[in-house]
């Protein structure tokens, strides 16, 4: 009798063991799938937000990169040349503002797979764009210095301004990308502010 209790008891403990382990590697299985299911939808919902753009914006991007460069290597020249402290303050504050800009477009081409704007001095390949302005514009302004500088800077700076407004302007109303057309909505407050104060500068105002 204490023998058949025994192997009874043994049974029962190697059944009870059996369905333990069982459970455990069951529950491990569950939490596995499920870490994989929510890495799946984590990673099928990133390339969603990757992909929604469209050509719009890359446009947006191609175009505003060369746009931001020329108005920086403007900016750049006023250091040296302006004679006017709000020309130099200016010129400063729109390098503070687009330098970061054009990092954040060329991040999107590159994730997009886009070919992205080299830097460069020479702006012929881009001189119909909208307020971009040409060789001889830029050999003029570097040429300019003192008052000359400062009214030759404010004019082509508004017109350059204007035409980044419009391009602006563009990808906000045909645009995808939400980063792409929250920078362009910026960008047309920004520097239509800026028009205004440029303009009351040159006595427009």
């Amino acid at each position: 009798m204490t023998i058949t209790r025994t192997r009874s008891v043994l049974v029962a403990l190697t059944a009870t063991a059996a369905l333990a382990l069982t459970g455990c590697g069951s529950g491990d299985d569950s939490s596995a799938t499920a870490h994989a299911s929510h890495s799946a939808a984590a990673g099928t919902t990133a390339t969603a937000t990757a992909g929604a753009h469209n050509a719009q914006d890359v446009t947006f991007a191609q175009s505003m990169i060369p746009h931001h460069q020329q108005a920086l290597e403007m900016a750049g020249l006023a250091v040296d040349r302006a004679s006017s402290a709000p020309v130099r303050d200016l010129a400063a504050r729109i390098e503070k503002a687009q330098e970061p800009e054009i990092r954040t477009m060329t991040g999107w081409l590159g994730a997009w797979g886009e070919d992205v704007p080299m830097a460069g001095m020479d702006h012929s390949g881009h001189a119909g764009m909208t307020g971009m302005m040409s060789d001889k514009d830029m050999a003029m302004l570097k040429q300019a210095e003192g008052t000359d500088f400062d009214t030759m800077f404010l004019t082509m700076m508004v017109k350059h301004h204007q035409g980044a407004v419009e391009m602006a302007g563009t990808e906000q109303a045909k645009g995808e990308y939400g980063p792409a057309t929250g920078m362009a909505g910026a960008i047309v407050t920004a520097q239509n502010a800026e028009i205004k104060e440029m303009n009351k500068l040159l006595g427009k105002g």
